[in-house]
């Protein structure tokens, strides 16, 4: 199945680029760009394979209130999540700290345009991915919406074990649950890449004034 090993082989192939020794800021942008393309090949699959729509479940529309207050909401409770789960990392499991998240500190600091394009690139491919294109493709296979959550957000947790430590893939998995569940119930891609990208943003930029070792990047 083309899905199955673009996502489980190619997408956390292209992430692992970014834990090369010689990582710099221009060789993260490209791998941010591969991920592009890899995102362009489902597209063109999606339409000229499968001829359907990329986004299977129907986009619902909402005032733009209730689009910032989910944002909040949404980021809140992951963040908050987030951070519970990984108290309890560093309580009960041994937990060494990622050597690629180490990395960022030098790429990122004070790089704003590359920590932009980097949310934005996770944010939207990530979300149009795991929530737009997998999730209700899994659950028509399997016939079953919770089928469609568990393998999105498990795949969503994978693709963040190239960091190197259990919290990258338990919390990020814990995320794809939410995001998941979320997507099951209103139906609406852009809330989601909206609080992905805040997400993201707030992480990084507090690189530049905080010790970035306890960050959490999805």
């Amino acid at each position: 199945m083309l899905l199955g090993i673009v996502m489980l082989y190619v997408f956390p192939v292209i992430s692992m680029v970014t834990g090369v020794r010689s990582i710099t800021g221009d060789t993260f942008f490209i791998s941010r760009l591969a991920i592009w393309a890899v995102f362009l090949v489902i597209l063109l699959y999606s339409h000229y394979i499968e001829k359907e729509s990329f986004l299977v479940q129907k986009e619902k529309k909402y005032s733009v209130s209730f689009s910032i207050k989910a944002v909040i909401c949404l980021y809140l409770f992951c963040v908050f999540g987030g951070a519970v789960i990984n108290l309890l990392i560093q309580n009960f499991i041994h937990k060494e700290e990622s050597s690629k998240i180490l990395q960022f500190a030098s790429i990122f600091k004070n790089n704003y345009f590359l920590i932009i394009f980097t949310c934005f690139t996770a944010g939207t491919v990530e979300e149009l991915l795991m929530r737009g294109y997998i999730q209700p493709r899994i659950e028509k296979i399997y016939n079953s919406p919770y089928a469609g959550i568990l393998v999105s957000a498990a795949l969503f947790g994978i693709l963040h074990s190239t960091y190197g430590t259990i919290g990258q893939v338990i919390i990020p998995f814990f995320i794809g649950i939410i995001f998941a569940l979320f997507y099951k119930k209103y139906s609406n891609i852009k809330i989601l890449i909206a609080c992905h990208f805040m997400i993201d943003l707030i992480s990084l930029m507090a690189m530049n004034f905080i010790d970035f070792k306890h960050l959490s990047v999805f």
